[in-house]
């Protein structure tokens, strides 16, 4: 076997061993919450080590007392979970709305400082969020905002407007101006050009940013406290998850089962929208 032969297959090997590495270091941990959560809490303190148990001891009951009413003796997650969607998508769709035209303007338009102001959106995004937290909390309380989705869900929009505009911005100097000089030719406006050319092509990155701001509004924590933590029955699902974590009473069954509903929504949209993740939409679209 001559040399290159033999890196090649020595790289291959270890190219899949490090790949089924990574891949038991990622599901490993969720496969045992999955497992901790479908099993009775009696059977779990008898053997808390084992790695698979038989069909006929899975129990749905952890999930039913997670999604049960407060009042039904359960842990509420039905009505939290509803919250969180709430507020995750329309988070989304006003990040959106405001993210394209504002990208589109950094990336297309000529004016003073174009250069700079990108940059400037990424700045503002890393000031630690907990600088922020008390001068947020104190104008929401005076504007009357405290306590309620449509106030956290601005505060998230602010959050993720800023790195949304760079994301997007950076796919849109992909495109090519050719296609928009074009559609200028066949008589589109500016306005247009944007939303029936240059948004369609720009699917891949639209998804993306509505993935990675649907996240942060899903899983944050902090902002969520602080608006929101006088009435229980506002609250997302994260605070939901804190409140069972620190119960002593709670199994951990039972917070598992939480744990697992908490994240199944985020896995779900992921794969649902992994083609148009990957597919190049542009690839060829300035040929012919």
């Amino acid at each position: 076997m001559s040399r290159i032969g033999f890196e090649n297959r020595l790289f291959g090997a270890l190219r899949w061993a490090v790949l089924a590495g990574l891949a038991v270091a990622t599901l490993f941990p969720f496969y045992y919450m999955l497992l901790l959560s479908v099993r009775p809490v009696e059977q779990l303190l008898q053997d808390p080590g084992a790695l698979w148990v038989g069909f006929s001891e899975w129990t749905t009951e952890t999930y039913a007392e997670v999604l049960r009413p407060e009042d039904a003796e359960g842990q509420g997650m039905l009505t939290l979970l509803t919250n969180s969607a709430l507020v995750s998508l329309g988070t989304v769709v006003l990040t959106l709305l405001v993210t394209i035209p504002g990208a589109y303007a950094v990336s297309r338009l000529r004016f003073f400082g174009r250069g700079q102001v990108h940059f400037l959106f990424l700045a503002v995004y890393m000031f630690p969020a907990i600088l922020l937290a008390v001068p947020l909390f104190v104008a929401f309380t005076r504007l009357g905002l405290r306590g309620s989705l449509l106030g956290l869900a601005i505060v998230y929009i602010a959050q993720t407007v800023p790195v949304s505009i760079y994301m997007l911005r950076n796919y849109l100097s992909t495109i090519p101006d050719a296609i928009e000089e074009a559609a200028a030719i066949d008589g589109c406006s500016r306005w247009q050009t944007m939303w029936r050319v240059t948004m369609p092509l720009a699917a891949p990155a639209l998804l993306a940013n509505g993935l990675y701001v649907f996240m942060i509004a899903w899983n944050e924590f902090l902002f969520a406290l602080l608006f929101l933590v006088e009435d229980r029955d506002g609250w997302t699902v994260s605070l939901g998850l804190a409140q069972l974590s620190s119960g002593i009473e709670v199994p951990k069954t039972v917070l598992m089962a939480g744990s697992v509903v908490l994240t199944i929504p985020i896995v779900v949209l992921f794969y649902a929208a992994e083609r148009m993740l990957t597919e190049g939409l542009t690839s060829g679209a300035d040929k012919g």
